[in-house]
């Protein structure tokens, strides 16, 4: 009981995994999977496997029980060597077909690059790191739920704002509300410039969690142009993480 609203987040996250996988495969970003070739999904920062299993046993599942039957390999990526031990034993009581690998989300080696890269609550800058590693990797389809956004929100107590928006940063509760919105724009608009279509969007209601914004990206190859992003930075006085990041990919 203490864990619903964590079950109604990953139940929720898995909706949007499967209606964007379902469009994907439609439009050609993503191919077709076979038994031999399964599509690949990494989940980054998957700490107990919750959404890793879930979205295993629904997208592997006969479906003639509501599954989506695709040849599916899962990986999940988190830095603590007690979640991988716990996970792979997990996944071989379950016969589920998956790997676990430690390592930070930056760092984390994979033998292929996957197809599909999934980060649900990937602490502040993790989340960064997950779409970074996404663009690196040319991942075809992510989805990320971002979590606590403190990078930002401690840049603009340390920033004058721009006039005439001092009201908008003066009252901690609205500069933290602020820098929300903020950070996640800004990593719509870099990922909008590696090439992705971009859609920001609530995946579950806010009473099962505050933190309820999902970036999804499909990887197309059109390109927006940086005037916008380096516009918007510049006034802020920002220095956002996966700007860095992805310029250190440049």
């Amino acid at each position: 009981p203490s864990r619903q609203a964590k079950l109604r987040q990953v139940e929720e996250f898995l909706r949007l995994l499967d209606a964007s996988i379902t469009d994907a495969l439609a439009k050609g970003h993503l191919r077709t999977p076979t038994a031999d070739d399964p599509l690949r999904i990494v989940d980054l920062g998957c700490g107990n496997a919750y959404l890793t299993f879930t979205a295993h046993a629904h997208l592997t599942g006969d479906p003639a029980g509501g599954g989506r039957g695709l040849p599916v390999r899962m990986i999940g990526v988190d830095i603590k060597q007690q979640s991988a031990n716990h996970n792979g034993e997990v996944a071989s009581r379950l016969g589920i077909d998956a790997d676990f690998v430690v390592g930070s989300i930056s760092d984390a080696t994979l033998d292929t690059a996957p197809d599909v890269v999934l980060a649900l609550h990937a602490c502040d800058t993790a989340t960064d790191d997950a779409l970074a590693r996404a663009v690196a990797w040319a991942v075809p389809l992510v989805l990320a739920a971002p979590c606590c956004h403190h990078d930002i929100a401690a840049q603009l107590r340390r920033s004058e704002a721009p006039w005439p928006f001092a009201m908008v940063t003066r009252d901690g509760i609205l500069r933290e509300r602020f820098a929300d919105t903020l950070t996640d724009a800004v990593r719509a608009l870099l990922l909008r410039q590696a090439g992705y279509r971009v859609e920001v969007m609530e995946f579950v209601d806010s009473q099962h969690t505050p933190r309820n914004t999902l970036l999804r990206a499909v990887r197309t190859g059109q390109r927006s142009t940086s005037e916008e992003y380096d516009d918007l930075v510049a006034q802020w006085g920002i220095e956002p993480r996966l700007g860095e990041l992805l310029a250190q990919q440049a």
